[in-house]
């Protein structure tokens, strides 16, 4: 990671660590980076969340990418994975999304998307982050008619609805759905996708007011969903993060269906297809044991990276995946879209599941999810990544790692984008590996704190 660029763009906390001229600095330097290769004059689209600090750090940011003379189309409020799937369908130079996926509502980010719709490389990020450490004088300051111009584009919202409806292959009609939008960026973007789909639709947290994204809702707060599934005698649950580029279900009995999860259904029926590439999926080391004994038991290849969608991504590019995710919901399908997308993810897997009749707890049963117990210790940011330099620290995990070595698995990281080091667990006995994991944690927040 750099000075600004973390795992996921540049994250902070809004007006503060991520503040105007933190913005106004990476849309200077960042237009200049992703536009310097062209003759023409760049066109960068933005889009963001909900997060009431959307406007006044787009303000800012367009401020800069106009200042060296690139030009800016604002999207409003769009789903991550639409920016990546726009910048494409519009031919622009590049894209910049403005949230915090599922953060809390103080926190906000800035993440970029090149003109392929990609992730910036970490040679790319270094080049920004240069530039603005050393070499901001030199960046170009366009005067008169050359000065970049802002303008909005209102239907940004509605194309990436009809590319996301045009996945399907068939309507909804005969499924009742209840869909939580995380009071985010998917709030219009999903009723739009189910509109053209049909289907008996009941929406959850879609009223944003700026203050709400992720507030108790969403994929990480999955118990409001969890309940309205039952009353409302639905067939499955959906649940959206704050940005819209992940997705979690929740089958007809109330109870949750992981990524891991949908990615064992989604990569089943690609295989039974022949569209899943070299029969291989791409998971983290997070993803649960019971996956990859799934994946064993229905003649798939497992391919491992650490965690981050990144990471996910750079495997499949490098190796010629086309099927990828992590046990959070960010689930990549290649042959679509260049990033995770929620509502893509949804919509595969209704069609899987309108096709397959049944129920979705019987799909979901394919794989046997193993206990496995996460523990955040919330440390000072600046220690997380150097852990394993305490001794303290250092003896109780090494003496965690020996004790399941033969009947479990332990796994320890810091967050990329919090001021977590994550304590992760499986084995056989969930009340062994709650007590354990708690206890790490605890030493980790004693020492690191």
């Amino acid at each position: 990671m750099g000075v600004f660029f973390g795992t996921d763009g540049v994250r902070g906390v809004a007006n503060t660590e991520l503040d105007c001229f933190l913005a106004y600095r990476l849309g200077r330097a960042g237009a200049y980076v992703l536009a310097k290769k062209n003759n023409h004059k760049a066109k960068i689209i933005v889009g963001m969340d909900t997060r009431i600090s959307g406007g006044m750090l787009e303000a800012a940011l367009t401020a800069g990418i106009c200042s060296v003379g690139a030009e800016v189309i604002s999207l409003g409020v769009v789903p991550t994975p639409a920016v990546a799937y726009l910048v494409r369908l519009y031919k622009a130079d590049a894209g910049v999304v403005i949230s915090a996926s599922h953060n809390p509502v103080e926190d906000n980010g800035i993440k970029f998307f090149n003109g392929d719709g990609f992730k910036l490389s970490d040679e790319t990020e270094a080049e920004i982050e240069d530039i603005m450490l050393n070499g901001e004088d030199s960046l170009p300051r366009p005067i008169g008619v050359e000065v970049g111009r802002r303008s909005v584009c209102s239907k940004a919202v509605y194309d990436y609805a009809d590319f996301i409806a045009g996945c399907a292959d068939s309507d909804l009609r005969g499924l009742k759905i209840v869909v939580d939008c995380a009071n985010g960026a998917t709030y219009m973007a999903a009723r739009l996708v189910f509109e053209k789909l049909g289907g008996d639709v009941v929406f959850l947290s879609a009223d944003p007011d700026g203050t709400n994204i992720n507030l108790n809702c969403g994929s990480t707060h999955l118990d409001n969903l969890r309940r309205a599934v039952v009353e409302e005698k639905a067939d499955i649950g959906i649940a959206f993060d704050g940005d819209g580029d992940r997705c979690l279900c929740v089958d007809e009995n109330g109870d949750v269906v992981d990524g891991d999860r949908i990615m064992a259904i989604i990569a089943c029926d690609l295989k039974a297809k022949g569209k899943l590439a070299k029969d291989t999926v791409t998971a983290t080391v997070m993803t649960n044991l019971g996956f990859r004994l799934m994946a064993k038991e229905q003649g798939l290849n497992v391919a491992v990276t650490a965690v981050g969608d990144r990471y996910v991504l750079e495997e499949m590019l490098k190796s010629g995946y086309n099927f990828g995710g992590e046990q959070s919901g960010h689930i990549i399908l290649l042959d679509r879209n260049t990033t995770g997308d929620g509502l893509l993810t949804a919509v595969t897997l209704l069609m899987i599941y309108s096709k397959k009749g049944g129920r979705l707890s019987e799909l979901a049963g394919i794989m046997e999810v193993l206990p496995q117990v996460l523990v955040n210790a919330r440390v000072d940011n600046s220690k997380k990544n150097t852990y394993m330099e305490n001794e303290r620290v250092k003896r109780a995990v090494e003496e965690l790692e020996a004790k399941f070595s033969s009947d479990g698995r332990v796994l320890i990281r810091p967050s990329g984008t919090e001021p977590l080091v994550r304590v992760m667990i499986e084995g056989r006995d969930q009340k062994l590996i709650t007590e354990e994991a708690e206890k790490l944690a605890q030493i980790i927040i004693e020492e690191l704190g």
